[in-house]
C-alpha cells in the first residue's frame, strides 16, 4: 500500500493545529445537539496495524463532546460464547443507538483480517464476509447510521519505535504485547489483507489517515467528522409540554 501517505508535508503546523481546535469544539457543539435529537448516530470505524495511534486519537478526537452521547468498545479476540453465534453477532450489540456516537476500535473486520493471514478459518469461509459486511452496513445506514471508516496509516519505521516505546516507557508497558512484534513480522500481509478489504468493503467509502504525526492524524479526522454532522442539518428538538 505504498500509495497511502504516512504524513503531509505543506501543513502549517501553528495553523493546522489552530484549526483542529475549531473543529473539536464544533464537533462537542454539534454532538450534543445531535443527541438531543436522537434521529442520527454516527459510527467510527478504526482499524490499523499496532502502534497506529488509534486509542489516541478517539481521546483527543472526541474530548469537547458529552461523555453521555458517547460509546467506545474495542473488540478482541471473540470469547467461546461469540464464537459459538454468527461473527457479526457480537458486533450488531454495540451498534450505536440514534443520538449516539460509537467508536470501534477493531472490529468487524478483524474476522477477516486476521483468519485472512493467520489461517485458521478456511479461505471460502473469509471469502464470503466481505459481503456479508457490505450488507451489514447497508442495514445499519437504512436505520439511521453514518458510518465513518479509517484505516490508520502507520508506516514501518513509526510502527517499530512506538512499539519500543512501550518497552523502554514504564508509563506505556501496559500497552506492551510480545504478540505484536510477530505481528509486525507480517505487515506485509495484513496490508495486502487491508487492502483487498477497501476494495470490496467500499459501499461505505474508507478514509486513509496518515498516522505518522499525531496533529495531522488529529486535524484530518475533524475534518472527516466536522463535514459528517454538518450535514446532518441537525436542530434542537421542539418543545414537549401540556403546560405551556
Amino acid at each position: 500500500m505504498e500509495e497511502f501517505i504516512y504524513r503531509i508535508d505543506n501543513l502549517d503546523k501553528h495553523v493546522v493545529k489552530s484549526e483542529t481546535e475549531t473543529n473539536l469544539k464544533a464537533i462537542g457543539e454539534l454532538q450534543y445537539k445531535m443527541m438531543a435529537g436522537a434521529k442520527h448516530s454516527i459510527l467510527i470505524v478504526m482499524q490499523g496495524l499496532d502502534a497506529s495511534g488509534k486509542d489516541g486519537l478517539v481521546r483527543n478526537l472526541l474530548k469537547d463532546c458529552n461523555p453521555v452521547g458517547l460509546s467506545v468498545y474495542g473488540f478482541k479476540k471473540p470469547t467461546p460464547i461469540e464464537y459459538s453465534h454468527d461473527f457479526l453477532w457480537r458486533v450488531h450489540q454495540q451498534a450505536p443507538a440514534k443520538g449516539m456516537i460509537q467508536v470501534f476500535i477493531r472490529s468487524h473486520y478483524e474476522d477477516i483480517l486476521v483468519p485472512g493471514v493467520e489461517g485458521f478459518i478456511p479461505y471460502e469461509v473469509v471469502e464470503q464476509r466481505y459481503e456479508l459486511i457490505n450488507e451489514f452496513e447497508k442495514l445499519l445506514q437504512h436505520n439511521g447510521t453514518h458510518i465513518l471508516k479509517f484505516f490508520m496509516n502507520v508506516s514501518e519505521e513509526k510502527q517499530k519505535e512506538r512499539l519500543m516505546e512501550r518497552v523502554n516507557n514504564p508509563e506505556k508497558h501496559w500497552k506492551h504485547n510480545d504478540g505484536d512484534f510477530d505481528t509486525l513480522k507480517k505487515r506485509s500481509q495484513y496490508l495486502a489483507i487491508y487492502k483487498e478489504i477497501m476494495k470490496r468493503c467500499s459501499y461505505v467509502p474508507w478514509h486513509v489517515i496518515p498516522c505518522d504525526s499525531n496533529w495531522q492524524k488529529l486535524y484530518i479526522a475533524s475534518q472527516i467528522l466536522l463535514k459528517t454532522l454538518n450535514g446532518l442539518n441537525l436542530e434542537w428538538p421542539p418543545l414537549k409540554s401540556e403546560i405551556f
